[in-house]
């Protein structure tokens, strides 16, 4: 069969190509470049009506109508030296018909290198698989190693499987490194604390920019539920005051439309790990904590003098233990200063990713979009990575 035109309405009838995922606690479909049109904004509109957007339950298209489940994945060979693919990560508006492009996903970044495999980008080699990929979202490379059989990935895991929180079951390990360049420094203002709005913040990004504050300076105690944190309307409000102040702080422009910086609440942990943490990314509170998420409050609990290193108890080891909402995240990262000064980091990760779907998925035709959708513009305001 041929493939059809991702631009025209031949798309509608004879679909796309497309693998719906898990990708550690995120689910997301996942496309090649090839397969989508090579414009953004024609792309933004296909992507928009193969998820079902805007609509608050998604029923006409396959997302699943929570940020973390209305996400998509682009993956493409790649053309930088020392690397096997680009990925470009894409957050698919709900109920509003718009595409995020200001940051990545380190959730779905698990389900990268198995792609490329089931997609022939990369071959398999023996018993284990190494992918090196390109976040073009962010810059950061990542290295992907994961268990392969019969020149497939092997989901399920026979001497590798492992659990990781947020996700039922067992399934093979997702070994993640990522890694920023020379000119991306750790803390973007240099300081470990700047004040905003009254609060004492540390701005950091080991992958994800977020801001870290004290549970108790905001008036909660870090024990809440995401649902009872999402219904403090007062609480919200403030938290966004301090994001909107911190984004260009960050280098990050105005962010009154993004997602970034996360905003990160921390308090001591209640379960032996280093600290307890509530993601607000920004409108939502996040059940867990996103991968990229961790390694950077996992990195401010490294760096001495940030408000994360006041709140942990002692670390000792490689790994960082991350409390969250429904568990706790193991988070491996690297700090270290330059001979200026500069604080540098690296981060590693263990994800689980699973194949769920493979096959043709049929957008909504262009005519049937709702009236109230133009064409959709980068970044949106809803996102859990």
């Amino acid at each position: 069969m041929a493939a059809a035109d991702p631009q025209g309405a031949d798309a509608v009838r004879r679909g796309i190509r497309c693998m719906l995922m898990r990708g550690g606690t995120s689910k997301g479909a996942y496309f090649l470049a090839a397969d989508l049109p090579a414009d953004s904004a024609a792309r933004d509109d296909l992507l928009l009506r193969i998820m079902g957007s805007p609509d608050p339950r998604q029923i006409d298209g396959i997302g699943g109508a929570h940020p973390l489940t209305s996400k998509v994945a682009v993956v493409a060979p790649s053309t930088a030296d020392d690397v096997d693919v680009d990925y470009l990560f894409l957050q698919v508006g709900i109920e509003e018909p718009i595409v995020g492009t200001a940051q990545t996903c380190g959730n779905l970044l698990a389900g990268v290198g198995p792609f490329a495999v089931e997609r022939g980008l990369v071959r398999a080699t023996g018993e284990s698989t190494t992918v090196r990929i390109r976040l073009l979202n962010t810059g950061d490379i990542a290295t992907s190693v994961f268990t392969t059989s019969d020149g497939l990935p092997d989901y399920d895991g026979a001497d590798d499987a492992v659990t990781i929180d947020g996700v039922p079951g067992t399934a093979s390990a997702i070994h993640l490194e990522v890694g920023g360049g020379p000119d991306k420094p750790l803390l973007p203002t240099g300081r470990v604390v700047d004040e905003i709005d009254g609060h004492r913040v540390t701005l950091i990004d080991n992958g994800m920019p977020v801001a870290v504050l004290r549970a108790d300076d905001l008036g909660v105690d870090g024990t809440e539920s995401p649902a009872d944190l999402e219904a403090d309307a007062e609480l919200s409000a403030r938290i966004e005051q301090v994001r909107l102040a911190a984004g260009p702080r960050m280098g990050l422009g105005d962010v009154r439309a993004q997602t970034v910086p996360k905003m990160i609440l921390v308090s001591p942990a209640r379960a032996g790990g280093a600290l307890s943490t509530r993601a607000f990314i920004p409108s939502r509170v996040h059940t867990s904590i996103g991968v990229l998420m961790a390694a950077s409050v996992a990195a401010a609990v490294r760096v001495p003098g940030t408000i994360a290193a006041e709140i942990a108890g002692p670390v000792t080891g490689e790994v960082t233990t991350i409390e969250h909402p429904s568990g706790d995240f193991p988070a491996r990262v690297h700090v270290s200063p330059d001979a200026d000064g500069t604080w540098r980091a690296t981060s590693a990760s263990l994800r689980t990713a699973r194949k769920l779907f493979d096959g043709l998925v049929f957008p909504r035709s262009a005519g049937q979009q709702p009236p109230s959708v133009d064409t959709p513009v980068s970044p949106v305001r809803e996102d859990a990575s």
